[in-house]
């Protein structure tokens, strides 16, 4: 059979269209708005008394976020900046996140989502590969900026205090030795005293650049554009409708948003989906303290609790989780790692709601597929093809396989990047002549259209949801002037999904576990630092001198 053919029957045909909830449409129109700014601003008005974000119990509306994301707006254009300039974000889970969001969107800008947990190396990378001319950054990291700053683009640096929540104090000192440094509350109260022109934002303009791994180790940025992420919004809004139109939820759908808002998960799924249909999302600054985690859930009752599969881990294992009420819970989504069956059937008991598994990655916006949002069991599989996406499992022929068969997972949709930031060559090589992108996932398509995950054909190691590249891992290790040579692979662990574990052949006898830890520590952010060290005399090899990382996988 031609590969044609088969595309036609695995996506033109969209055999998962049948299986989808009763009101949950085929298609959805990706041309609704002309841009996030216009959904945004729609949403603004519509909802200007409406909490859009609770944070240490204040709250901002969205009145409020109108406000101060338009000063902060008119305060970045007086910076000169010109549309499409990049603004890097280095900020957790705090209201100020939110509102600089806006304020780069509303600007014309494009936001530049970045870790605050950063080494200076890995972010000076990331700042001089997008280009970016400013950064929003939180005090508590500000230094990391200050060490790289001179070696970028950035001329422009907006600090917020983290202990203001937006009207609160902040420390008694200056910024530091930054350039054109300035408190995040005194940007905006400049702002609302200086003219803002509102820039023609288009569907084709960029809106975020969503930096990601490679094969290469070389981090690189998927470019989401205004359609890109428009369309994934309006795609999981879809996908849920019957349920918005379900009591209580015709009051205000509440969101716990405890995953971090920098991840393309969170970005999509908590702020903006809950921006589009009137929301309010609890933000949690440190999923990873589970007392204080519980200490805030046990304070409301929340429809909606996107999370991955370490985080419920944590929380059932938690003395406390009995004391959070879940009476009113009805979507679990579980993305970003595999969901553990036993972790699954635990949280169902707990809480009466299933766990429902999803797919995506940072060059999708990132959802592909989803379980039903009323399921009663956890499946197994990832769900089925979101509306207006098709799915296709190909060899690496190209050509589909039959239902039931492995291949790799390709995706076609309106949500699907534009490319990598300025790496045309990089780009080519994951989107197929008609238009497909190359997951590197391995996966099954059911009888029914449901997406099984089996297997990864990139290295990649996911911590706690988060993607590791053993190359990038590997190259600091290797750069350590006691090591030879090294190899690094994930293995099991209870709390995190999977580890970084590194094979080394030392140069240097003297060199110590610790030794090449806490190197790495200096070099890369927590999750990234291999947990278990292995010293070796050699390590297998090809012919040509390749190191057999899938040997050294296979043989724990």
């Amino acid at each position: 059979m031609t590969s044609g053919s088969q595309v036609h029957r695995g996506s033109d045909a969209r055999i998962w269209l049948k299986q989808y909830p009763a009101g949950v449409p085929a298609d959805v129109d990706a041309t609704l708005y002309a841009s996030l700014v216009e959904l945004l601003e729609e949403n603004f008005a519509t909802f200007r008394s409406r909490k859009a974000f609770i944070f240490m119990e204040r709250s901002i509306s969205y009145g409020d976020l109108d406000r101060m994301s338009l000063a902060l707006a008119a305060y970045l254009q007086s910076k000169c900046l010109q549309k499409g300039a990049r603004v890097a974000l280095m900020l957790p889970n705090v209201p100020h996140h939110p509102v600089a969001t806006v304020a780069v969107l509303r600007a014309g800008y494009a936001v530049v989502s970045v870790n605050p947990l950063y080494t200076p190396r890995e972010l000076e990378h990331q700042l001089r590969d997008s280009g970016a001319e400013a950064v929003i950054v939180l005090d508590s990291y500000a230094s990391v900026v200050q060490q790289v700053i001179a070696r970028t683009a950035v001329r422009h640096v907006v600090v917020g205090s983290q202990f203001e929540a937006l009207g609160g104090w902040k420390l008694a000192c200056e910024p530091g030795a930054l350039p054109d440094a300035v408190w995040f509350d005194d940007a905006i109260e400049a702002g609302h005293d200086l003219p803002f022109a509102a820039p023609k934002v288009s569907a084709d303009d960029v809106a975020f650049l969503q930096y990601t791994g490679g094969t290469t180790g070389v981090s690189k940025g998927a470019t989401l554009l205004h359609r890109n992420v428009l369309a994934n919004v309006l795609q999981i809004e879809a996908w849920i409708q019957p349920l918005l139109r379900e009591a209580p939820h015709t009051e205000q759908l509440f969101t716990v948003c405890a995953l971090p808002l920098y991840h393309i998960f969170a970005l999509t799924t908590c702020f903006l989906l809950g921006m589009r249909v009137g929301g309010v999302n609890l933000l949690i600054p440190n999923p990873r303290d589970i007392p204080g985690l519980i200490q805030e859930l046990r304070k409301y009752q929340f429809h909606s609790f996107p999370a991955v599969n370490t985080l419920y881990n944590a929380l059932l294992n938690s003395p406390d989780f009995d004391q959070v009420d879940f009476s009113r819970l009805k979507v679990s989504w579980s993305a970003g790692m595999a969901t553990r069956q036993a972790v699954a059937d635990a949280w169902l008991n707990k809480t009466g709601c299933a766990l429902s598994e999803a797919y995506g990655l940072s060059e999708t916006s990132p959802a592909l597929t989803c379980n039903r949002y009323d399921t009663k069991t956890f499946s197994g599989t990832v769900g089925l093809p979101l509306p207006s996406t098709h799915i296709s499992i190909r060899d690496d022929n190209n050509s589909e396989v039959p239902l039931g068969e492995a291949g790799e997972i390709c995706a076609r949709g309106p949500q699907v990047m534009a490319g990598y930031w300025n790496k045309p060559e990089e780009t080519a090589k994951v989107m197929t002549a008609d238009g497909y992108f190359r997951t590197g996932d391995i996966g099954v398509m059911m009888p029914n259209g449901s997406v099984k995950i089996v297997d990864r054909k990139k290295d990649i190691i996911i911590v706690s949801g988060f993607n590791v590249y053993p190359n990038e891992v590997e190259n600091v290790i290797a750069s350590h002037p006691g090591v030879l040579e090294c190899v690094v692979i994930g293995v099991d662990d209870a709390r995190s999904g999977e580890a970084v574990k590194a094979f080394v052949v030392t140069r240097d006898p003297n060199v110590t576990a610790d030794d090449i830890v806490n190197f790495c520590a200096t070099q890369m952010t927590s999750y990234k630092v291999p947990k278990q060290i292995e010293f070796r005399t050699h390590l297998p090899k090809t012919n040509i001198g390749k190191i057999l990382r899938r040997q050294m996988r296979d043989q724990e």
